[in-house]
């Protein structure tokens, strides 16, 4: 079969995720296929109800506060059993030399389904993506990365390396099966540099947020002198990166698709007075003993509103939350920050 980087970066390679019983990861699927049915069902008995009882014309009605599917999905409290983390390649202790090194923890797995066929989220097919950017660079991905971070003048980023000195490094903690607090188990994280083995602040990735939004909006928008400085990336790369993939799917909320190693949510809205759905792009991450999330809520530009008037990207709200605890869901949070945020900005 062919593997294409699109498809790595779409998590549509096929390539397994710690889970290596392809048995056990479609019963998965099937319960949460199942739960979502019972949510769905359960909303248009709702619906019904309402319906049926009438309701006063009062114009249109106020929006939920809580979207359901962000309610349901992510109804986890911190420290919850989660059985993602029984799987015992999260706690590797071995020291990879290089990103092509590591890739013989799973280069001899079959594969879990044909290439593009479906979506399965895995760390690994991220492992090999990084070893294609270090062939392709010439160089050693770590070296690649932390050069780019230093562009982007993200200073306070670096490899999780248990052996560095790294000024603030924060502990890291659990619940036990006791539900007790602890001190998350000693792990090494050079086997997944891509999928999550870098250190960050909460200012470095605001700053990443922000370089990513810039160039999303570049194109848009002329300076007073027109000499506007370009993005890190072009427009049309950031719009392609946060474009839907079909067959995808996101976890951590039901609106969204997988575009290219981003969750995306597209502006949407059925019906006049109804929920409206604000295009937004995020991505969570989850580690031994930690938790995070970056989301990017654009703001809404009118091109012809927008003119030769002194105003500059990034426009929007940023939001990026990095807790030191295991198992934190963290997406629907920083979507409410983000909202309440726009909300303020649009009343002024």
């Amino acid at each position: 079969v062919t593997i294409t980087t699109r498809q790595l970066v779409s998590h549509l390679s096929g390539i397994r995720h710690y889970e290596k019983d392809i048995t056990k990861v479609k019963e998965e699927k099937e319960k949460a296929n199942r739960a979502l049915k019972i949510t769905k069902s359960h909303q248009d008995k709702e619906e019904k109800a309402k319906e049926g009882k009438g309701t006063e014309n009062t114009g249109c009605v106020k929006q939920k506060k809580e979207h359901d599917s962000e309610t349901k999905s992510r109804n986890s409290k911190p420290g919850r059993h989660d059985k993602e983390f029984e799987q015992e390649e999260y706690y590797l202790k071995e020291k990879f030399e290089s990103v092509i090194e590591s890739l013989k923890i799973f280069k001899n797995d079959p594969l879990f389904f044909k290439p593009g066929s479906q979506f399965l989220y895995s760390t690994y097919g991220f492992t090999l993506l990084s070893a294609v950017v270090e062939r392709a660079s010439g160089q050693k991905f770590t070296d690649y990365m932390l050069k780019m971070f230093r562009d982007l003048d993200m200073l306070s980023t670096v490899l999780d390396d248990n052996e560095a000195m790294i000024y603030n490094r924060a502990r890291c903690y659990i619940y036990n099966k006791k539900g007790r607090l602890v001190n998350a188990p000693y792990v090494d994280n050079s086997y997944k540099w891509a999928g999550g083995g870098f250190l960050s602040s909460v200012g470095d990735l605001l700053k990443f947020g922000n370089a990513l939004l810039y160039s999303y909006q570049a194109g848009q928008f002329k300076s007073k002198n027109g000499k506007l400085l370009p993005g890190y990336l072009k427009p049309s790369t950031v719009a392609m990166m946060w474009t839907p993939v079909p067959k995808t799917e996101v976890s951590w909320d039901r609106d969204g698709k997988y575009a290219m190693a981003w969750a995306v949510v597209e502006k949407n809205q059925q019906c006049g007075c109804c929920r409206q759905q604000r295009h937004y792009a995020s991505h969570t991450g989850g580690a031994v003993g930690a938790s995070s999330v970056l989301l990017i809520l654009p703001e809404e530009l009118d091109p012809e509103a927008v003119g030769p008037w002194p105003v500059a990207p990034p426009r929007g709200v940023i939001v990026t939350i990095i807790c030191n605890m295991q198992s934190v869901s963290l997406n629907s949070t920083a979507l409410k920050i983000a909202r309440e945020f726009d909300r303020e900005k649009q009343a002024q």
